[in-house]
C-alpha cells in the first residue's frame, strides 16, 4: 500500500464524468450510495490511510477491529477510487437490478465485513506456514476484495459468456481466477491475499452456505420487526429476486 499521492485527482474527474455519462437516474440507490461513500471517504478520510488499512498485526494482535469497517471504504491514491468505483458501477447496476436494492445492500455489507475477515485468515495462514511475519504487517486498503466477490455473483448468473482479458477471451466462470492472476501480472504490488479473499467470498455466497446464512439471518430480523409491531414490506421483499 503506497501513500496517497497530491495534485489533481484525475482518477476522480474521470470517475465523475462517467457516473454522469451514464445518468444519476439510472444508477440503482444502493450503488449509487456505495459510490457516494466511497468518493467522500476519499476526500474526506476518516483516518489516515495507515490507521485504516487492514492487517494481522493491526487487527488481530492490536484489536484494532474498527478497520474492518473503515479499510474497505479508503483508497490508496485517486486511481485506485477510479479502477474500483468504475467496476462497482457497472457491476453495481446489473447486480442490483437483479437482486432487489435491499438484498443488494445486505451483500454489500456482509462482503465488506467478511472479505476483511477471510484476508486476516489468509494472510495468518501464511505467516504461519512458511515462517515469514511479514504476511501479520501486509496493510491493505480499497473496496476491490469486494468488487471479486460481486464479480463472482456476476459471473454466476451469467455463466455462458466471456470476459476479455489481457486481450484473451475467458469463460467467465474462470473470468475471477484470469483476472486475479492478470493484476498481479501487471501490477505485483497489489494485494492477492485481498483479492483472493474476495473470490472465496463470492463461491461461498454462490456455492457455499452463505447465502442460506443469509437468508436465515434475514428471516430472524423480518420475525423480530413483526414481533415488536413494526414490520413493514421488508419481510417481502429483503429476499433476492432469483
Amino acid at each position: 500500500m503506497q501513500r496517497r499521492s497530491r495534485g489533481i485527482n484525475t482518477g476522480l474527474i474521470l470517475l465523475l464524468s462517467q457516473i454522469f455519462h451514464v445518468g444519476i437516474s439510472n444508477i440503482p440507490p444502493v450503488t449509487l450510495a456505495t459510490l457516494v461513500l466511497n468518493i467522500w471517504f476519499f476526500l474526506n478520510p476518516l483516518k489516515p490511510l495507515f490507521e485504516s488499512c487492514l492487517s494481522v498485526e493491526k487487527c488481530y494482535q492490536q484489536k484494532d477491529w474498527q478497520r474492518l469497517l473503515l479499510s474497505p471504504f479508503h483508497h490508496a491514491d485517486d486511481w485506485h477510487l477510479y479502477f474500483n468505483m468504475a467496476s462497482m458501477l457497472w457491476k453495481g447496476i446489473n447486480l442490483e437490478r437483479r437482486l432487489g436494492s435491499r438484498w443488494f445492500a445486505y451483500v454489500i455489507v456482509t462482503f465488506s465485513l467478511l472479505t476483511g475477515v477471510v484476508y486476516l485468515f489468509l494472510e495468518f495462514a501464511l505467516a504461519e506456514f512458511m515462517d515469514e511475519p511479514g504476511f501479520r504487517r501486509n496493510c491493505a486498503v480499497g473496496f476491490s476484495g469486494v468488487l471479486f466477490a460481486l464479480k463472482v455473483l456476476n459471473n454466476h448468473y451469467c455463466p455462458g459468456g466471456f470476459a476479455n482479458i489481457l486481450g484473451f477471451p475467458v469463460p467467465n466462470r474462470f473470468a475471477c481466477w484470469a483476472e486475479l492472476a492478470a493484476i498481479h501480472f501487471i501490477s505485483p504490488g497489489t494485494s492477492f491475499a485481498g483479492h483472493l479473499a474476495g473470490i472465496l467470498v463470492g463461491l461461498m455466497y454462490t456455492h457455499g452456505p452463505l447465502k442460506k446464512i443469509m437468508r436465515k439471518c434475514a428471516g430472524i430480523f423480518s420475525s423480530n420487526m413483526h414481533y415488536y409491531g413494526h414490520q413493514d414490506h421488508f419481510n417481502s421483499s429483503v429476499l433476492p429476486k432469483e
